[in-house]
């Protein structure tokens, strides 16, 4: 079933739970969930959320990265590890 098939009004939602809930988690598709004919909502399974908030988390930190390289925020990795061997000792 595609993504165009499993887009279904509140009120069959309200209706279907517990079968939504069910197809979800079998097959992993979405259910796009309408109110008065507009998109409102997505249902997926628990897995798929989990992987979509690593990979946005992911995002964010390379778009970090970018931002500090791009305002001179850096500094050679040779430096880095040895402040982190540093600290490593001292905290021993």
């Amino acid at each position: 079933m595609g993504m165009l098939e499993r887009v279904r009004p509140v009120s069959w939602f309200k209706a279907h739970a517990a079968e939504v809930l069910r197809n979800v988690a079998e097959d992993r598709t979405p259910y796009v969930i309408t109110q008065n004919g507009e998109a409102k909502a997505v249902v997926i399974d628990i897995a798929s959320y989990e992987e979509a908030q690593e990979t946005l988390a992911l995002l964010k930190l390379a778009a970090i990265g970018r931002e500090d390289a791009r305002e001179g925020r850096v500094r050679p990795a040779r430096d880095a590890i040895a402040a982190l061997r540093e600290r490593t000792r001292a905290g021993q």
